[in-house]
């Protein structure tokens, strides 16, 4: 798709309030989302949304081109190079926002749009620094509520026990927990952890997720365990506390072994001189080589991704487009 470089339209119009959102194969529901957001925008006023259109194969990033003539709020269309996940996009969109006040949503509307109203209202009231949307219920199939909440119930004993029960799909923050949680230049991370890291004060909002009307999740089983792997790699020493007490525990029940072995030969109960033992000992020692070599594997190629100091994401280009009643001087 060929993307002119457009002049930022609106560069003297300062945003109250910016909302970013990630855009991957939404062309379905890009209609009913401009909809949704211009109400939005007539609640709060002085909105500014950010779309990351991250690589999306389809006419995501093309229809919001063409939308932004019904876009009552002011706008920035950034376009990924490629897809490079969900939380990248999230983080793209944060760094082009403007304001001091930050909000995170989806665009397949599964999450109320009005929950974004009351974000802002908490974070200009200066409740908190941060806020999370804290989901109680969803209307999805019974296969992906089950391994949605096999996800997210993993993620709190393994990697962060503040996350709520239902896992964080929106949140808002103030300017200085987005400037913290940018500081962070790590690929192969969690942004939720990173926002639950970074510490200030927090507020959740309790809602209930919608069932998706129009199109199908991009947020499939094997993304979620490549997220789960990189949460719990960034975040966490449990794999290696868990290589500790497999080493210590493996140690005594070799000793164990070795005492029933030596007895068992002494009366008799093994004819064959060494056979046991050696079993017992290649058996335990392949398996406990193998399991370090793979955690401490996993953390040297994210030692290694680190170093290499890529870029998270490559802006292609981005438009911004003032609200309709903005007139340049």
């Amino acid at each position: 798709m060929d993307v002119t470089n457009d002049d930022r339209a609106g560069a003297g119009e300062t945003a109250l309030r910016s909302l970013v959102i990630p855009v991957y194969r939404n062309e379905e529901n890009i209609d009913d989302l401009i909809a949704a957001l211009n109400e939005l925008n007539g609640r709060v006023g002085g909105m500014e949304v950010v779309f990351v259109v991250d690589g999306s194969p389809d006419r995501s990033g093309p229809l919001l081109l063409e939308a932004r003539e019904r876009m009552d709020f002011m706008s920035v269309i950034a376009f990924h190079s490629r897809n490079f996940g969900a939380f990248t996009a999230i983080r793209t969109g944060m760094e082009l926002a403007s304001s001091d006040v930050v909000a995170v949503m989806a665009a397949d509307l599964q999450e109320p749009p009005e929950l974004i109203e009351t974000f802002f209202s908490v974070l200009e009231s200066q409740e908190a620094d941060v806020v999370f949307g804290e989901r109680t219920g969803r209307h999805d199939s019974v296969l992906r509520d089950a391994l949605s909440n096999g996800f997210w119930w993993l993620y709190r004993k393994l990697v962060i026990k503040d996350v709520p029960q239902g896992g964080v799909d929106m949140f808002a923050c103030n300017r200085a927990v987005l400037d913290s949680v940018l500081q962070f230049r790590e690929p192969n991370s969690s942004l939720v952890a990173q926002l639950f890291w970074v510490g200030y004060r927090r507020r959740f909002v309790p809602y209930e997720r919608r069932a998706r009307q129009k199109g199908t999740s991009a947020w499939n089983f094997s993304r979620r365990m490549r997220y789960m792997m990189d949460s719990i790699f960034s975040f966490s020493d449990l794999p290696i506390l868990f290589v500790l007490w497999f080493g210590v525990l493996g140690c005594a029940l070799s000793f164990v072994l070795g005492l029933v072995i030596a007895v068992s030969r002494l009366v008799g109960l093994i004819s064959v001189p060494g056979y046991a033992a050696l079993a017992i000992l290649i058996l335990f020692s392949s398996s406990a080589i193998l399991l370090v070599q793979g955690v401490v594997g996993s953390y040297l190629w994210r030692t290694f991704e680190n170093t290499k100091q890529r870029p998270l994401s490559i802006v292609m280009n981005a438009v911004r487009t003032p609200s309709r009643g903005f007139k340049e001087s």
